[in-house]
């Protein structure tokens, strides 16, 4: 196993970033009228959960860290979400919102994981 040496080194901040690539590549091609609406709302959340992943890995405390953990999946739901809004109001489709919802999920079951990890026993 890889020693981690960076939050960088985590695989969770890893599919986290391609996830917010993901986001904006998806999002490119939404209405113009929707930029400053739920495609800055999307990105936004999107972008939140590597950026606390590793704010939270950097911070000095175990329990500091799972907190940012935490935030990070808050901002999964949120992103998820906005999908499922934009789902709805027909600014996506189905086709393209699911690998977006199946990527945030694997990602959280990361999170969960990791918080689970540095938890106390």
């Amino acid at each position: 196993m890889a020693k981690i040496e960076s939050y960088r080194d985590l695989i969770v901040w890893q599919q986290a970033m391609d996830l917010a690539v993901s986001v904006y590549e998806a999002t490119k091609a939404w209405p113009k009228e929707e930029l400053y609406g739920v495609t800055a709302q999307l990105r936004r959340a999107a972008t939140s959960v590597p950026a606390n992943i590793a704010e939270g890995y950097g911070r000095e405390s175990r329990a500091s860290y799972q907190q940012f953990l935490r935030i990070a999946q808050g901002s999964l739901k949120e992103l998820e979400t906005h999908l499922l809004i934009a789902q709805r109001v027909g600014i996506t489709s189905h086709e393209i919102a699911q690998p977006l919802m199946n990527r945030s999920e694997s990602v959280g079951t990361l999170l969960r994981l990791l918080i689970r990890k540095l938890s106390p026993e």
